[in-house]
């Protein structure tokens, strides 16, 4: 009888989501308790999983995304054991009690459906970018898992007077609590991410926290719209 290599064997189902190694997530379906994946992200399953892609709940909340970049999503329902994955990035997973999460769409690998969810624009930054930015807001009871390009920091912001500043293509996810303004920086043009024209930064302020990636790769990023 085959036995698995010690340490890569499936553990047992504690929780709704839970990290299976650092870039893959499992997640326990049950039937009743569907879930809506980036599609394209499942590896493996056990059981009886079924998937639909771009569901009708997704494709009415999609036509508020003007700007015509997101993550399509699908949903997946059924009773066994889902993994997930977004090839080799870090697994963040956060169950929400009760609060709510703003995400880069880009970052966003799974979340329960039952969560509220939708497409808003960044308040405050559209004279910086023309359009402006816009994130997936999800809030409620319930499991949301993120990606991201290498293990994350997640800073407090402490609700002080002090700002917090991150580059736009390393941010994942912040409170939705938090006030966020741009700034423009011509000085830090050179030393501060890597794409062209004026350098954009973030300043987050209040109380919450912002999720940042160790990575500025702006191909696979939502990016401003101008």
């Amino acid at each position: 009888m085959y036995q698995p290599l010690a340490g890569h064997a499936p553990a047992p189902v504690t929780a709704r989501m839970e990290n299976h190694g650092g870039q893959m997530l499992k997640v326990a379906m049950q039937t009743g308790n569907d879930l809506l994946a980036r599609a394209g992200s499942m590896i493996s399953y056990e059981g009886f999983i079924q998937y639909e892609p771009n569901p009708p709940a997704v494709r009415q909340i999609a036509r508020d995304w003007m700007t015509g970049e997101g993550a399509p999503l699908m949903k997946c329902s059924g009773d066994g054991l889902l993994y997930l994955a977004d090839y080799g990035a870090d697994v963040v997973v956060i169950n929400l009690a009760g609060e709510g999460i703003s995400v880069n769409a880009t970052n966003l690998l799974a979340f329960d459906a039952q969560l509220t969810w939708g497409v808003e624009r960044v308040k405050g930054m559209a004279k910086f970018a023309g359009q402006g930015l816009w994130n997936t807001t999800i809030s409620g009871q319930g499991w949301v898992a993120l990606t991201s390009r290498g293990t994350p920091i997640v800073v407090d912001c402490g609700g002080g007077e002090d700002e917090t500043f991150v580059d736009p293509d390393a941010l994942v996810a912040w409170s939705p609590n938090l006030k966020v303004k741009g700034k423009r920086s011509f000085k830090a043009q050179s030393l501060i991410g890597r794409g062209s024209g004026e350098a954009y930064q973030l300043a987050f302020s209040g109380q919450g926290i912002v999720v940042v990636q160790p990575s500025e790769d702006s191909t696979d990023r939502l990016r401003f719209r101008g």
